[in-house]
């Protein structure tokens, strides 16, 4: 790996109290590019613009998928990973789908572990504190054929986080006309254009009052998918319910670690399908006890209430809540409170 430091941090003008999520970025990036047919050797430089032809293959294909992760610091000021691996196949289970070279394991850890111990003054320790970790990779080739390419361009770049949402109220719509992803399709995989083709539905959404949408199958929309950009789990009685990974809905590291740590708890998880009638009727009888949303930039949070067929439902307040119990198991383990006792944390 080559190395090329920073030779002044901005890290100084950094407000760490005041932070507006991915817009800020650390010193240092990790890049690699594929060539010939194989990757080369991958290089840690500083944080600077990309040069591209207008011409590159992702410009005008959306040959691009990315990751999601997060590291942490505790108390000691040792830099934690939850669950690397994880990202690094579900990065590349994106790329086979979207006809990318897979991207060796090795370099894959050994750069996130070099990367982070350059740039871990820039992980605050406390509580909601992290460094969002974006790998992602696209296609550079310069042509416009219609065709995989044959270069790519493999980055991972890193912005200090706080909490993603800070309201108190975290309404959804439930969505009745547009749909994320269909059977057959790439909604399994963290490509890039299944983002910017929510963006759309969710700006209604917002429009009429609420922050996301949930996702619901494109076939009748009669099951709830997905909560946004997170999985989605409801609570019926004491049994926690969540929908089943498929073409359509994207296989959640929070949401397998949160499936997990249900079960150590006790908790009768239950993974199936869930229709939004069950959803109301369990509303309207007293049984539903709480919906929230599962993911790497929330961790766990908490619905308060969901609009369906223009009636707002409102959810009650738990005392001791799954979704707390839940946020509270992950999180330490994260931040390095607890034990780990399925080997999740990985050190840098």
């Amino acid at each position: 790996m080559k190395i090329q430091r920073n030779i002044k941090t901005r890290i100084d003008q950094v407000d760490f109290k005041n932070l507006s999520f991915g817009e800020i970025f650390s010193d240092h990036m990790f890049v690699c590019d594929y060539l010939n047919g194989k990757w080369n050797i991958p290089k840690i430089i500083p944080y600077q613009p990309i040069s591209l032809y207008p011409s590159a293959s992702a410009l005008h294909y959306g040959q691009t998928v990315f990751e999601g992760m997060k590291a942490y610091k505790d108390n000691n000021g040792k830099v934690w990973m939850f669950r690397p691996k994880e990202n690094w196949l579900r990065l590349n289970k994106s790329c086979e789908r979207m006809m990318i070279p897979e991207f060796p394991e090795d370099y894959f850890m050994k750069g996130l572990k070099k990367l982070l111990s350059m740039d871990s003054d820039w992980v605050q320790s406390g509580d909601g504190n992290s460094l969002y970790i974006r790998p992602f990779v696209f296609a550079s080739q310069p042509n416009v054929q219609a065709a995989p390419s044959k270069e790519y361009k493999f980055i991972i770049i890193c912005s200090p986080a706080k909490s993603y949402y800070n309201d108190s109220e975290f309404n959804v719509l439930i969505e009745e006309k547009y749909s994320r992803a269909a059977d057959g399709g790439v909604g399994y995989a963290k490509a890039a254009g299944n983002y910017g083709a929510q963006f759309y539905p969710t700006s209604i959404a917002q429009q009429k009052g609420y922050l996301q949408v949930v996702w619901t199958d494109a076939n009748e929309h009669k099951y709830i998918e997905e909560a946004g950009t997170m999985n989605i789990f409801v609570r019926i009685g004491d049994k926690l319910i969540t929908a089943p990974t498929n073409d359509r809905i994207l296989d959640g590291i929070t949401r397998k670690s949160a499936i997990q740590l249900a079960k150590d708890m006790g908790i009768n998880v239950e993974v199936r399908s869930i229709t939004i009638n069950e959803v109301v009727n369990a509303v309207n009888d007293g049984s539903l006890k709480e919906i929230f949303g599962a993911g790497t930039a929330v961790v766990i949070i908490p619905i308060t209430g969901f609009g369906y067929q223009n009636i707002d439902y409102k959810l009650p307040s738990v005392k001791d809540s799954y979704a707390k119990r839940l946020k509270r198991a992950i999180t330490e383990i994260q931040y390095n409170i607890s034990d780990d006792p399925h080997q999740w944390r990985v050190g840098v």
